[in-house]
């Protein structure tokens, strides 16, 4: 199969406006079970406020939040698959700033020392455009996730040492939880990558944090861990928007990786609870838009 860049310009284009606009079915259904599960009048009441929000955006064909972002493609290349990787990469920049344009939306891209905005949601090595690849036959998946502030200022690392043990790994998570409470809006999507290195560390972090609710890792420790860190955070009371409540995380996830013997690096990433992304999975049939 031959990519087709004029529909991967497309793609990213309509991709960066559906996960503005549409939440995932798997986020909504979190809302519907923290809201069964609030036991606090407060929490309970800025659910609602919440869940109403969403139905809004939708209805009105409008934005989730006024925050659009740092924009980041996923790309996955599967097996057969004929294309020229750099013009790949300019077509998902192109399509990006057609977005901005054309929609339009507020670009929250600047340039992090002179803060010049050049008005695109684009500029030095962004959009963040990860690439990598699968065993599928003749198909490219292009995921999308436009990474609000507010979450990703929620971002820390801790080079532990291998002394500290799993009890080291959960007091660091459950501590940034706390030091974060209402800045990163919750209820939220805990990342916690476990392992590798330092970059990798921060890497899976993200990528757990970008993971669909209900979805486990496929490490048993690390699902396990899922579980623990989950009933942790939730005992806390920050509770949605961090104004009290049972409802301070849709789930807590975790994705490990070796490491090296004298260290354990943990990374945890937060998703707010505007958890947004999109996906196009491109086949010889065509493109499927989906989450």
């Amino acid at each position: 199969m031959k990519l087709d860049l004029e529909a991967v310009e497309e793609a990213a284009k309509q991709l960066y406006i559906q996960a503005l606009k549409v939440l995932p079915d798997d986020i909504k259904e979190g809302f519907k079970r923290l809201d069964a599960s609030e036991t606090d009048p407060t929490g309970k009441s800025i659910l609602a406020t919440m869940i109403k929000n969403i139905e809004v955006a939708e209805e009105t064909n409008n934005l989730l939040c006024q925050d659009t972002g740092i924009p980041i493609y996923n790309v996955t290349i599967g097996r057969g698959v004929e294309m020229d990787g750099h013009a790949m990469k300019e077509a998902i920049r192109r399509g990006c700033t057609r977005a901005t344009h054309e929609h339009p939306l507020r670009s929250s891209v600047v340039h992090p020392i002179t803060r010049e905005n050049e008005h695109t949601s684009c500029g030095r090595r962004v959009p963040v455009i990860g690439i990598d690849f699968s065993d599928a036959e003749n198909e490219v998946v292009i995921e999308m996730v436009p990474k609000g502030s507010g979450s990703e200022n929620g971002s820390f690392l801790k080079m532990c040492i291998p002394a500290e043990g799993v009890n080291g790994i959960k007091a660091f998570v459950v501590d940034k939880v706390i030091e974060a409470g209402g800045r990163v809006c919750p209820p939220t999507i805990v990342g916690v990558g476990v392992g590798g290195t330092s970059d990798l560390c921060t890497k899976l972090a993200k990528t757990a944090a970008g993971r669909p609710l209900g979805s486990v890792c496929e490490d048993p420790e690390g699902a396990a861990l899922e579980v623990e860190l989950s009933d942790a955070v939730n005992s806390l009371g920050i509770g949605p928007q961090g104004l009290g409540g049972d409802s301070t995380a849709f789930a807590v996830h975790v994705e490990t990786a070796a490491t090296h013997i004298t260290m354990n690096p943990v990374a945890v990433n937060i998703m707010c609870h505007s958890a947004r992304r999109a996906r196009a999975t491109f086949t010889p049939a065509g493109v499927d838009f989906g989450f």
